[in-house]
C-alpha cells in the first residue's frame, strides 16, 4: 500500500540542482555529435532529469521533437532532394545535433 512520506520543514529535495562536472557534459554533447542527432534528446533529458526545471524540460521537448521531426522527414523525403525540403532536412540535423550538443556544453547553473 503506498503511503504518503511527509516532508520536514526544510528538508531539501533529493534531486541535486547543479549541472554534473564538465568531463560529464563534455561526454553527454558528444552523445548527438556520435549519433548525427538521432539521440539529440539524450543530453537535455539527462539535465532535466537531472535538475528538474521547466527551461530543462522545454529543452527537452525541443531537442525531442527535432529529432523525431528528422527521423520522420529521413523517412519521408525521397533521396533526391532539394530547395525547402533540403533547407527543413538540414535546420532538423543542426538543432539536432549541433544545437543539442552546444545546449549541453553552455548550460547554467540554476539560479545564476
Amino acid at each position: 500500500m503506498n503511503q504518503a512520506v511527509r516532508l520536514e520543514k526544510g528538508a531539501e529535495s533529493p534531486r541535486p540542482k547543479e549541472l554534473p562536472g564538465r568531463p560529464a557534459r563534455v561526454g553527454l554533447a558528444l552523445v548527438p555529435l556520435l549519433s548525427l542527432g538521432v539521440l539529440g534528446f539524450v543530453p537535455s533529458l539527462t539535465l532535466a532529469l537531472r535538475r528538474g526545471t521547466r527551461n530543462d524540460w522545454l529543452a527537452a521537448l525541443l531537442f525531442t521533437v527535432a529529432s523525431v521531426g528528422w527521423c520522420f522527414q529521413i523517412a519521408l523525403t525521397p533521396e533526391e532532394t532539394h530547395g525547402l525540403a533540403y533547407l527543413l532536412d538540414v535546420l532538423l540535423l543542426a538543432t539536432s545535433t549541433l544545437g543539442a550538443a552546444a545546449h549541453c556544453l553552455t548550460g547554467r547553473e540554476a539560479g545564476r
